[in-house]
């Protein structure tokens, strides 16, 4: 599976209350859940109105279904090509 990079735009979202994050997990979760295998949720990293989340999926096709079904936006998809480090450059 290819990695991804999904940029949502969600205004606000780093006020959001530990609940509110807790239901949006668990909403994205259960639309995980309906698409199968093809998709999978690795993390995601909350700015002041954005999130940016890293999953691993067979194809772009199942980030934008995951995004229609979970009500979550997808606004910028970017494939990761490879992942550096502290120790790439040892």
């Amino acid at each position: 599976m290819k990695k991804y990079m999904i940029e949502r735009d969600l205004p606000n979202i780093g006020d959001a209350s530990a609940d509110d994050l807790k239901a949006a997990a668990q909403k994205s979760s259960a639309a995980l859940a309906e698409l199968g295998p093809d998709v999978q949720w690795l993390h995601s990293y909350v700015t002041p109105n954005k999130t940016v989340c890293v999953y691993a999926a067979t194809g772009e096709d199942m980030i934008l279904k995951h995004a229609e079904l979970s009500g979550f936006p997808a606004s910028v998809i970017t494939e990761v090509k490879c992942m550096i480090d502290v120790t790439t450059g040892a």
